[in-house]
């Protein structure tokens, strides 16, 4: 039940998004320019928030840290190798990494964990969303950069990838919060707030945008079906698998560090992944589906999990 409820607002924002362009009140360039605003504006306010507002001694848990980014790059990257080897383009294949290891840790994680596990969860919570939404972002990332450059390196190549990537807000704007972290200085109130306002408009809106493009029959460039199976099936048992073995035969993390660890994994596709696909024109049918169908798998994984783990 508590996973129904957290859950509930996530498909009732997808709808509401469903409904505004099957009725016309958004047109079809909509799903594109709402997902530009996250992109640009929202997403980097989030992401500069919740980095310039840690505490370093708060999520200094190298233990948990090791744990939850091994079940994330063991995915990711055996993702990217299994796709390659389907020919599929780097680029392709690094945004169907990010649909197997992109957990949803921002918008499910923390009012579950909280629910589940008490306020002691909140600490947690914020280092996988940090390893989430900044280092594995920032991966991803990268490595779409060096596929649109070609697949050869060169001092070109790697000149033009640099730029872009200073450009990229994405990664701008925790590189910013990092180092106003680091300085230790508070951020005046005023821009507190707007920040705040304008980084709690992210999640919202991508789920609106991922709404309005389930609303439009699209054609996909291989059988939806199977990649969802694999794609879904990587996140909601592969990663939380992997995970729970590093956290409690490798690290030796305490039951409860190694349970929340396990139960963050276990989260579902957050929508971190679409904004990839839409922002660089990518073919996006796969992604909006196994975000939607790890969601809605997610309420019967999450509820085994959440017995398993007591």
């Amino acid at each position: 039940m508590q996973t129904l409820v957290v859950v509930l607002p996530i498909f009732a924002l997808i709808f509401a998004g469903w409904i505004a362009r099957r009725s016309g009140a958004l047109g079809p360039h909509a799903t594109e320019e709402l997902n530009r605003f996250v992109v640009y504006l929202a997403l980097p306010a989030l992401l500069f928030d919740i980095v310039a507002g840690a505490d370093w001694a708060e999520i200094w848990q190298p233990g948990f840290v090791a744990a939850f980014a091994t079940g994330s790059a063991v995915v990711f990257a055996a993702t990217v190798a299994l796709r390659l080897s389907g020919r599929r383009h780097l680029v392709d294949a690094t945004i169907d990494a990010l649909n197997a290891a992109y957990a949803n840790t921002g918008f499910i994680g923390f009012p579950l964990a909280v629910a589940v596990l008490g306020p002691a969860a909140l600490a947690p919570t914020l280092i996988a969303t940090i390893l989430t939404v900044c280092v594995l972002f920032a991966v991803a990332l990268i490595m779409v950069e060096v596929g649109l450059q070609g697949e050869r390196p060169s001092g070109r190549m790697v000149g033009k990838v640099l730029s872009r990537l200073a450009r990229n807000p994405l990664l701008v704007a925790p590189v910013l919060g990092a180092v106003v972290m680091a300085s230790g200085v508070d951020l005046p109130g005023p821009v507190e707030s707007f920040v705040d306002l304008l980084g709690k408009a992210a999640s919202p809106c991508a789920l609106v945008a991922l709404g309005l493009f389930l609303a439009q029959k699209r054609p996909t460039a291989e059988p939806v079906l199977r990649a969802t199976l694999l794609l879904g099936g990587l996140k909601l048992v592969g990663q939380p698998a992997i995970t729970w073995l590093a956290a409690v035969q490798v690290f030796n993390l305490t039951p409860a560090l190694a349970g929340t660890a396990t139960l963050l994994a276990a989260l579902p596709t957050g929508t971190g992944p679409f904004m990839v696909a839409e922002l660089y024109n990518r073919e996006s049918g796969v992604t909006s589906r196994v975000i939607l169908a790890s969601t809605v798998a997610s309420l019967a994984t999450l509820t085994v999990l959440l017995a398993l783990v007591g």
